[in-house]
């Protein structure tokens, strides 16, 4: 598939002394599995190379059997948008290419960029117009760009470290040909018309607090007063520093990523976590991370959802550079899943991403322990960006046509799940748990785009 991961050197390596068999018992009992036991499911057993397809076709009867009791036959999805308010940022990590060198949008600068930096005014906008067609959910996930501060008093704080562009990653928003406001001018613009605002990255909320002595307590309360709902636990990528030091040195380690989760529970914010898989990292990694995440919700209760993020590589500096030359194979995806489910066992919810798997191996995913199917999106870049190729919008017609037919229930929910309608298949029509969604269509007659493009 890519690299031999042996060259990197890695210290978490997938070897145990368990044994397929015994795993597959405890997780077909219910018990709680040990890393060891993860790592026998995830690769159908350490004693022999490759995947075996009869067990893992018993694992996934394990994990869509545990799915069934947990949660039942609903497959759930949300009326949502993304908007992202811009694409600069220097943080380099290898896995992505949504970003643009933050240097390009500098007033001075000589090369173009074919990137974008929204206003607050702007970000209002787009979110009023979606709004008017339904949507409830805003999640926006950002450039790291070095304008961003938390306020004016952060900006205070930040032009006063000397040589603030080396020791803080800041430049003045005049430095730059659009002023992206600042995090909290940009919340309490997109918490309009009774959305749900889902922001704030741990990542995000460490660049929020950077050249400071605020915690993250404080960071994410105050972003919770200007109107943030919930938080997205992305760049979570694998929580196993090793990994990070090859993928994304330059972001926030594994211990950073989970105070910054711990506080946004602390005040009172429900989230979600993830993890992007099918790169550098091995068998192993994966479990671990799962295990930072089941402790992470043994602690906290507030995670509503596990995400897996298969990686596209196709546009990516990992693939560019030749250290990976594909993602993870579709068996490796459904063992994901699978996994997933069965050692997850105080999350309830696992989200299979159309965007990522396409829409046949996306509904495959929800036999193998997935119960939720994303949302409409109306606007996804980061995907795009790398490479996918799944497209970017999803209309409630859509969703209810894929649910039914593979004999499954659909749902639309709210985004913590405290909210969810079963929709009449004979009858399928647009979104009704938002303030101003009233069952209209989201898009016009047959269009996959939104009506007012």
């Amino acid at each position: 598939m890519q690299r031999s991961r042996g060259e990197f050197g890695f210290e978490c390596v997938p070897a145990t002394d368990q044994s397929f068999e015994n795993a597959l018992r405890k997780a077909r009992d219910g018990e709680r599995l040990a890393v060891a036991d993860g790592i026998e499911l995830i690769t159908t057993g350490t004693d022999e190379r490759g995947i075996d397809p009869e067990r893992k076709e018993r694992v996934l009867e394990a994990a869509d059997r545990r799915r069934a009791e947990a949660v039942g036959e609903q497959v759930t999805f949300v009326a949502n948008l993304n908007n992202n308010v811009t694409t600069a940022c220097n943080t380099g990590c290898l896995f992505c290419n949504f970003k643009d060198s933050s240097q390009h949008f500098r007033s001075d600068a000589d090369e173009s960029h074919g990137g974008f930096t929204k206003t607050p005014a702007d970000s209002r906008e787009i979110v009023e117009r979606a709004a008017e067609r339904g949507i409830y959910e805003v999640t926006s996930v950002s450039g790291l760009h070095p304008a961003f501060a938390l306020d004016d008093e952060h900006h205070e704080i930040l032009a006063n470290h000397d040589d603030a562009a080396k020791t803080v990653n800041y430049r003045p928003p005049a430095a730059y040909d659009t002023d992206p406001g600042t995090y909290l001018e940009q919340i309490e613009a997109m918490s309009t018309c009774g959305v749900h605002f889902h922001s704030m990255t741990p990542e995000e909320a460490y660049h929020a607090r950077r050249g400071t002595d605020w915690s993250y307590e404080e960071v994410y309360g105050r972003l919770q007063e200007a109107g943030l709902d919930s938080v997205p636990g992305t760049a979570a990528e694998i929580l196993v520093d090793e990994v990070r030091d090859v993928i994304c040195p330059g972001k926030i380690d594994t211990d950073g990523w989970l105070r910054a989760m711990r506080a946004a529970a602390t005040v009172g914010l429900d989230m979600t976590a993830t993890i992007m898989y099918g790169h550098v990292e091995n068998a192993a990694h994966r479990i671990k991370h799962l295990q930072r995440v089941r402790e992470l919700q043994d602690e906290t209760g507030a995670i509503t959802e596990f995400v897996p993020l298969s990686f596209i590589h196709p546009n990516t500096p990992l693939a560019e550079r030749g250290i990976v030359e594909a993602g993870a194979s579709d068996d490796e995806d459904e063992l994901m899943i699978a996994v997933s489910r069965l050692f997850l066992d105080n999350v309830d919810n696992i989200q299979s991403s159309w965007v990522k798997y396409g829409d046949q191996q996306g509904l495959k995913m929800l036999s193998c322990g997935a119960n939720d199917f994303m949302g409409t999106i109306l606007s996804e870049e980061i995907t795009k960006r790398a490479g996918g190729e799944f497209g970017e919008y999803r209309s409630f017609d859509e969703y209810v046509e894929m649910i039914s037919a593979i004999g499954r229930t659909p749902a639309e929910r709210s985004t913590d799940y405290r909210q969810v309608r079963e929709i009449n298949t004979d009858d399928p029509d647009g979104p009704r748990l938002g303030p101003q969604a009233d069952g209209t269509p989201l898009f016009d007659g047959t269009s996959h785009a939104p009506a007012d493009d």
